[in-house]
């Protein structure tokens, strides 16, 4: 998809700009909610281009994608049906635009909730799986708010430090093992995670 594309180079240019920061918090911001290019990106090359402050840009992403979760949240919970069963201009509107929206998917993520809750939005907001699809169908199935908004910060926090930690410690050399590998590692750990907590549940 060539837009997508032209998508990334234009968010990749804020780096270069003096109002990468504010971009960025912007970006993070808009991509828990229905931005289709994720935050770390421009995370990763603010903080190659001044490693001493790689932790404060992982610190403005976090703060913005949360509260950028919160207002997907809303969306879900007050914008979402015109009536119970029946979807909104809104979200007929997401699901014809925005990539990772459909109404079959959306029905099989409620599902998703009603088997794992705290976990699918912990899994959503550290892996790769687009964050603003479970961010409006956590506030459309009305899953408690408390619980949303702490896996996100742990979530969240943890994927964007995680980043913004390697390149604070490694500086260029650590940028192709992201590149490569980070989302497929970050999989990995969620599944070694959940799966433990499953095991423990069982034994118990």
């Amino acid at each position: 998809m060539k837009w997508i594309r032209r998508l990334y180079d234009w968010v990749l240019h804020w780096a270069d700009s003096p109002y990468g920061p504010v971009a960025l918090f912007i970006l993070a911001f808009a991509e828990a909610s229905f931005f289709p290019i994720p935050p770390d990106i421009l995370l990763i090359a603010l903080a190659l281009g001044s490693r001493r402050r790689a932790l404060w840009f992982a610190m403005l992403t976090s703060i913005a994608s949360v509260s950028g979760a919160i207002l997907g949240y809303g969306l879900g919970y007050f914008v979402w049906w015109d009536q119970p069963g029946v979807y909104s201009s809104l979200a007929n509107w997401f699901f014809r635009v925005i990539p990772g929206f459909s109404p079959t998917g959306f029905v099989t993520i409620q599902s998703l909730y009603d088997q794992w809750n705290f976990w699918i939005i912990f899994t959503a907001g550290f892996t790769p799986i687009p964050y603003k699809v479970f961010t409006i169908t956590a506030g459309a199935f009305n899953i408690n708010f408390f619980l949303f908004l702490m896996a996100s910060v742990i979530s969240r926090s943890a994927r964007f430090f995680l980043v913004g930690g390697l390149i604070w410690k490694f500086g260029e050399p650590i940028r192709s093992f992201i590149d490569r590998y980070f989302n497929k590692l970050a999989i990995l750990f969620t599944i070694l995670l959940i799966g433990g907590f499953v095991i423990i549940k069982l034994l118990i």
